[in-house]
């Protein structure tokens, strides 16, 4: 398994690195950017670093970080309704069921023969 770099680095340093720019962005007094929002920003962004780096594809990832963008919605008073959310993350769920987790699905057996070795099967 590779692993995945951005820009060169691991993910978790360029979470750090945005994370210490959001806070000190928060220590100059912006108007538009308390510590609630800044809180709220550093933890979409980490989220959605980690949704699009982790291998193998985790859904709950993915929903996860549909969280932390609504948690950061809030923080703007931009709010979804909880069913919104709810059904959004459902959405997320089924269409990686369909696409992206049964590429990495394998069967407890391996239903192929070994080179070499004979299977006896009973045959009526």
């Amino acid at each position: 398994m590779t692993n995945i770099k951005i820009f060169g680095r691991e993910p978790a340093l360029w979470i750090a690195f945005l994370s210490a720019v959001v806070m000190w962005a928060v220590s100059l007094g912006l108007d538009w950017l308390n510590a609630g929002q800044a809180t709220a920003a550093v933890a979409a962004l980490a989220a959605i670093l980690m949704a699009i780096t982790t291998r193998p594809i985790g859904p709950g990832v993915f929903v996860s970080a549909l969280s932390a963008v609504a948690a950061l919605f809030g923080e703007y008073q931009l709010h979804w309704s909880d069913a919104s959310v709810t059904g959004l993350g459902a959405i997320i769920m089924a269409g990686f069921a369909l696409y992206g987790i049964r590429s990495q699905v394998t069967p407890a057996a391996d239903p192929r023969t070994i080179d070499g070795v004979v299977v006896a099967s009973k045959v009526r």
